[in-house]
């Protein structure tokens, strides 16, 4: 057999070329494509996202004893977790 590449004479059952190293088959399986950076976008929401939390248990704290509204306690939960999600949602894409 002859090497695709470098044109030596090779063995018959040869796996790869003695002189260059390429191989006499193709490659069962391909590697999988890199993964794209991830970027600051990204850091920046999910630092915010656990900020938000970290203020609504504060804020939940000190709401038993102010007696403040619980509206906005929920407010900040619902934004925090919506953060988190599309952070999910955006990793996996």
């Amino acid at each position: 057999m002859i090497c695709r590449s470098c044109g030596t004479e090779i063995a018959d059952k040869a796996i790869v070329c003695y002189r260059c190293g390429t191989s006499t088959t193709e490659a069962r399986y391909k590697a999988p494509a890199p993964r794209r950076p991830r970027s600051a976008a990204m850091s920046i929401a999910t630092v915010l996202a656990v900020a938000l939390l970290a203020v609504f248990a504060l804020y939940m704290d000190r709401m038993t004893t102010f007696g403040a509204s619980r509206t906005v306690g929920w407010v900040i939960a619902v934004v925090a977790v919506v953060i988190v999600v599309l952070r999910g949602v955006a990793r996996r894409s």
